[in-house]
């Protein structure tokens, strides 16, 4: 063959081969865009739903807000008639979810019936301390259900996995405030190492306020995280892929951060991101427990003094939370395993 025709054959093999590949770039990029197209359409669905849930929820709820604002007295029709239509009480219910909508969408939930002030400014008095709390307990929570979950499966079959399944198992069974009352009973009472009750003032003393209640609304989390960790892990310390990198006589700590932890992550990170947007939920009690004046004891409050606007925008919160948590977590995923969005993971 002429030396012109091989060179022509091969710049069209060449050419071809960069044909195939930008269409196979576009492809993951469309399969990609698909992908998280489809994330914020179910994050924007599950929102509106929710919303349509804890609006209208409150006309199946008894009891009524116009007489609860003129509590004590006893209020005339025109009274009740004038306060109702204060608070567009008065105003067909779709009328009132529309206007109720879009004050949410710019940052207005309403005035609250108990404080007689704005939802929001009531709901920022108390957002940090909550949001402190999670935080610490997030932490405790990925820190030591790592930690234990990864002990676990090195030692899968020993003594010390044993040790961590059942103390894991315990924990779990556990009610959150059982163990508030356990922590306070020894560290607080007898110890004295760390306050009881209230929130403390801003910085050191506020931490140290928090240290029991995060641990008490995080260690039952700590323990599904290691059951988790260790169950994923052990999954993957049969693969082919960890068996190889073995023989090649590679170290068990590169084995295990490389080709064990990296690959086990994705179904850790998704139980993790659905645990610590739950602690919102959770964080009721533990608050209710040790006298924090945080949003979940101000959930319990309104409810029972049927503050509807407060506890319509405390549910929402925490359902915008929830939601928008596990979408990131969702997006995250296919960073960490692009056959996620490829639509090609296998086991």
């Amino acid at each position: 063959m002429p030396q012109s025709q091989t060179t022509e054959t091969a710049t069209r093999a060449i050419r071809l081969r960069e044909a195939s590949r930008a269409k196979g770039g576009s492809g993951s990029g469309a399969r990609a865009a698909r992908f998280i197209a489809g994330r914020i359409a179910g994050l924007v669905a599950t929102l509106f739903a929710a919303s349509l849930v804890v609006f209208f929820s409150r006309f199946v709820v008894p009891g009524d807000p116009a007489r609860f604002l003129l509590r004590g007295r006893s209020p005339s029709p025109e009274a009740i008639a004038e306060v109702t239509k204060q608070y567009g009480l008065d105003k067909p219910p779709v009328e009132q979810y529309l206007n109720w909508v879009g004050g949410v969408l710019h940052g207005d939930f309403g005035r609250s019936l108990q404080y007689r002030d704005a939802v929001s400014n009531v709901l920022l008095d108390r957002l940090p301390v909550t949001l402190q709390l999670v935080a610490l307990s997030a932490i405790f929570i990925t820190v030591l259900g790592l930690a234990a979950g990864i002990l676990a499966s090195l030692r899968r079959g020993r003594f010390t996995d044993r040790a961590i399944l059942i103390s894991s198992t315990a924990l779990g069974a556990i009610p959150s405030f059982v163990i508030a009352i356990l922590l306070i009973a020894i560290f607080a009472v007898q110890l004295g190492w760390f306050p009881s009750f209230g929130s403390g003032d801003p910085g050191v003393d506020r931490f140290g306020h928090l240290v029991l209640p995060a641990l008490a609304l995080g260690l039952a989390f700590v323990a599904l995280i290691a059951r988790v960790t260790r169950s994923s892990m052990n999954e993957q310390f049969v693969r082919e892929h960890v068996e190889v990198a073995t023989s090649r006589g590679l170290t068990k700590p590169s084995v295990v951060l490389r080709h064990v932890l990296r690959n086990a992550i994705s179904p850790i990170l998704l139980v993790s991101g659905v645990l610590v947007a739950g602690l919102l939920v959770s964080s009721s009690i533990v608050e209710q427990t040790f006298g924090l004046s945080g949003i979940g004891s101000l959930l319990v409050q309104s409810v029972d003094r049927l503050d509807f606007p407060v506890v319509q925008a405390i549910v929402m919160i925490v359902v915008i939370a929830f939601v928008t948590v596990n979408t990131i977590v969702d997006l995250l995923q296919p960073l960490i395993d692009p056959r996620i969005a490829a639509g090609t993971e296998t086991r």
